[in-house]
C-alpha cells in the first residue's frame, strides 16, 4: 500500500541459531495415510464469510460486549522497558473510550469539532482515537515526526480545536502552542494533571467523564453515526499547500475490516504485532480496527529497536510490515543462520519441505522451529505493504512455512483495494481487489500495462477544502491512483511502476514532487525545476534529484557574467542545500542535473514527467 512515509531501521540483532530441528527431521513422523484427504482438501480454494459492518461505532459496540473479557491492548509501561507487558481488555479499553468520548463532549464541550492525535503508538493514541471516531468529531492524526513548523500548520489547515499528544511531544507542543491561539485544549496523554488554561490531561478528562457516566448519562454512546458523514482527516504529506487533506468516513473505515475478512481469517486467539506508526492508515485501520473486529489483541512494539525482544515476549501470530522491515528481518535470521554454518542444510531442507507440503505435508514449523522461535514462535502471516518488495524475499517468508500476503491501497482508498487472499497467495502480485473494490487497467499498452484505476467503497469522500484536485484524479467514481501496472488473466493485480508523481522510497515513505518544487520556484537562479526519485545501479534507494533549468539572466544579475556551467551548478546547488534545511531529511535533494533544453509539457503547461524520465533511462542506456 502506498501509504507509509517514514520509517526508520535500527540496528537489531538475533542470537546465532543452531538449527537443530533440520538434524532431527529423520525422527518426525508422517500419515501417509490422510495425503489424499488433506491434498483435496488443500485444492479447493477457499474464500471467507464477508462481514457487514457499515461504521466504527458498530463494530465498537459489537465487541466490547462480545469480546470484554479478552485482551485488547499490551504494552510496557512508559519509559520502563524491562517491565513486562501491561494488558488493558476489551472492557477497560470501552471504559475508557466511552469516559473519554463524555468528557470531551460535556466536560470540555468539543462536540463535532476537529481533534488532532500526535505520538507514538500507545494506549492512549488507541483510546483517543475510537473515542473520537465513535461519537465527538473528526479526528486528525499527524506524524510525530514532522518538524515543528509542518506540525504546526497541519494544526492549523484542518482547523482542530484541541490537541492530544504523547508526553514525548510535549517540548514539541510547548514551542508552537503560542501560534494556535485557535486551540482550545491541549490535552496529554499519560497526565492526570486537571485545567490549567488550555493544558489538560487525559486521565483527568477520563475521571470527570466516568462521574458523569457514572450519574448516568448515555449521551456519547447515544450519538448516531453517519456512515456517510466526514470523521476522520489525514494529511498524504507534510506542509506547503501542496499536502493534500484526505477526507474519509466511517464507511470507508469499516469497509477495510469488511474487505479483509474475505481473504484473511483473523481468530480471536491472533495477536497483531504493531510496529507501524498509527497516524497511517494501514496501521488505523488494518492493525487497530480489524483485530478489534475479531476480538484479537495488539502487542505494542516500544521501539524499533526493540522488536526482537518484544516479538519473543508478546509472541504475536501476526504482523503488519513494510517492506524494509520484512527485508531485515531476512537479512538478520540468514546472516545468523550462516554462523551456524546450516545455510546449505536450511536451504536444502526449504525444497524439501515444499515438496512435501505440496503433497499435503507441512513440516515447517518444526524444521524452522528456531526460527519461530526467534519471532516470538506463533507467527503465522506477515502482511507487506507500502512499497515493492523483492519476491525472492516474500518466497523466502512463504518457504519457511509463513504465510505472506501482500496489499495494495494508498490513503485515497483508506487505503485498502487490492489484497492476497489466504487461499491462493503469489508472490509478487498484490493480490485480488478486494469485495468492496474494482480495479481496471486504464488505456493499457501492448503488454497490458496502464494507469490503475480504482472504484471502492474504501474511496475517500474528496481532498480537504481542494475540489479541484478531487475532480483531477476522481472521474465518474474511479481514483487514478497513478500507479501503472497490469491484471493477470486471474484478477491477480501486479503494480511495475512509480506513481506518475509520488516518489515511493524502498521503505514506504511518499515524497510529493510538487512540494520541493514550489521550494524551488522561489529561487531567483532557478526557471524551471523536476524533483524525482534516480534510480541508480547498484543503490536499492532512489536517489532525490533536482533536474534544474538555470535562469542565466538572473544569474548573470546577481553573480556577474562569464560564469561556467560548473561555477553555476555550485550557484544553485548552495541554494538548494539552504531549502533542504527547511525540508524532512527523508525528502533533501541527494543531486543535481542541469538541463539546458524545455521540459516537454502539456497544453496546461505541466511538464510530462513521465516523458522526462523516459528520456533519462534511454540517454542512461
Amino acid at each position: 500500500m502506498r501509504i507509509l512515509r517514514d520509517f526508520k531501521m535500527p540496528d537489531f540483532k538475533f542470537p546465532k541459531m543452531k538449527m537443530e530441528g533440520i538434524e532431527n527431521i529423520q525422527e518426525m513422523q508422517v500419515n501417509y495415510d490422510q495425503i489424499d484427504k488433506i491434498k483435496d482438501k488443500k485444492s479447493k480454494k477457499k474464500f471467507y464469510e464477508e462481514t457487514h459492518y457499515k461504521t466504527v461505532k458498530e463494530i465498537f459496540k459489537r465487541s466490547i460486549e462480545k469480546y470484554k473479557n479478552n485482551i485488547y491492548i499490551l504494552e510496557r509501561p512508559q519509559h520502563d522497558h524491562k517491565a513486562k507487558f501491561e494488558e488493558f481488555t476489551y472492557e477497560r479499553f470501552g471504559n475508557d473510550v466511552i469516559n473519554l468520548g463524555t468528557g470531551l463532549l460535556k466536560y470540555l464541550n468539543l462536540k463535532n469539532e476537529r481533534i488532532v492525535i500526535i505520538g507514538e503508538n500507545t494506549y492512549y493514541w488507541y483510546v483517543s482515537y475510537f473515542s473520537i471516531l465513535c461519537g465527538v468529531g473528526i479526528a486528525v492524526p499527524i506524524d510525530k515526526e514532522l518538524p515543528n513548523n509542518e506540525i504546526e500548520n497541519v494544526i492549523k489547515r484542518s482547523h482542530a480545536t484541541a490537541v492530544i499528544y504523547s508526553t514525548k511531544k510535549k517540548d514539541s507542543i510547548e514551542k508552537i502552542k503560542d501560534n494556535l491561539p485557535m486551540v482550545k485544549y491541549f490535552i496529554q496523554m499519560n497526565s492526570k494533571d486537571g485545567v490549567q488554561g488550555r493544558d489538560v490531561g487525559i486521565e483527568h478528562i477520563i475521571a470527570e467523564g466516568k462521574k458523569l457516566t457514572d450519574e448516568g448519562n448515555t449521551e456519547y454512546m447515544d450519538v448516531e453515526i453517519d456512515p456517510e458523514e466526514f470523521k476522520f482527516l489525514i494529511f498524504t504529506s507534510g506542509t506547503t499547500s501542496q499536502a493534500k487533506g484526505v477526507m474519509l468516513c466511517h464507511r470507508n473505515l469499516a469497509a477495510n475490516v469488511n474487505a479483509v475478512s474475505k481473504y484473511v481469517k483473523i481468530y480471536e486467539s491472533d495477536r497483531f504485532f504493531s510496529v507501524l506508526p498509527l497516524h497511517h492508515t494501514y496501521e488505523s485501520s488494518i492493525g487497530a480496527l480489524l483485530p478489534f473486529a475479531n476480538g484479537s489483541s495488539i502487542a505494542v512494539c516500544g521501539g524499533l529497536r526493540y522488536i526482537v525482544p518484544d516479538m519473543q515476549e508478546s509472541k504475536p501470530t501476526a504482523m503488519l510490515a513494510v517492506p524494509l522491515l520484512v527485508e531485515n528481518l531476512y537479512k538478520k535470521i540468514n546472516q545468523s543462520i550462516e554462523k551456524s554454518g546450516k545455510a546449505g542444510l536450511v536451504n536444502s531442507m526449504i525444497h524439501v519441505t515444499n515438496a512435501l507440503k505440496s503433497v499435503g505435508i507441512d513440516i515447517k514449523r518444526k524444521v524452522f522451529k528456531e526460527i519461530y522461535d526467534n519471532l516470538g514462535g506463533k507467527i503465522r502471516i506477515i502482511v507487506s505493504a507500502a512499497a515493492p518488495i523483492d519476491k525472492k524475499i516474500g518466497k523466502w517468508v512463504q518457504d519457511i512455512g509463513i504465510e505472506f500476503l501482500q496489499g495494495y491501497g494508498l490513503t485515497e482508498t483508506a487505503p485498502i483495494a487490492a489484497l492476497t487472499p489466504e487461499c491462493d497467495p503469489r508472490v509478487g502480485s498484490v493480490g485480488l481487489p478486494v469485495n468492496c473494490a474494482e480495479i481496471k487497467i486504464h488505456k493499457p499498452n501492448e503488454n497490458g500495462e496502464g494507469e490503475i484505476w480504482i472504484k471502492s467503497e474504501t474511496l475517500m469522500l474528496g481532498y480537504y477544502e481542494d475540489e479541484e484536485a478531487t475532480k483531477e484524479v476522481v472521474h465518474d467514481g474511479w481514483f487514478n491512483s497513478g500507479d501503472i501496472g497490469y491484471m493477470d488473466k486471474d484478477g491477480y493485480v501486479y503494480v511495475t511502476g512509480r506513481s506518475k508523481n509520488v516518489i515511493v522510497t524502498q521503505n514506504g515513505k511518499n515524497i510529493y514532487p510538487e512540494e520541493i518544487e514550489l521550494l524551488l520556484s522561489k529561487i531567483p537562479e532557478i526557471s524551471e525545476s523536476m524533483v524525482y526519485g534516480k534510480e541508480v545501479e547498484g543503490e536499492k534507494e532512489l536517489i532525490i534529484t533536482a533536474k534544474v533549468i538555470p535562469n542565466y539572466e538572473e544569474i548573470e544579475k546577481l553573480h556577474g557574467k562569464d560564469l561556467d556551467e560548473e561555477e553555476i551548478k555550485k550557484i544553485i546547488w548552495n541554494k538548494i542545500k539552504e531549502v533542504n534545511k527547511s525540508l524532512t531529511s527523508y525528502k533533501a535533494i541527494k543531486k543535481l542535473e542541469i538541463k539546458h533544453d524545455e521540459f516537454e509539457k502539456t497544453t496546461t503547461m505541466k511538464i510530462k514527467r513521465y516523458v522526462e524520465l523516459q528520456k533519462d533511462k534511454e540517454k542512461n542506456k
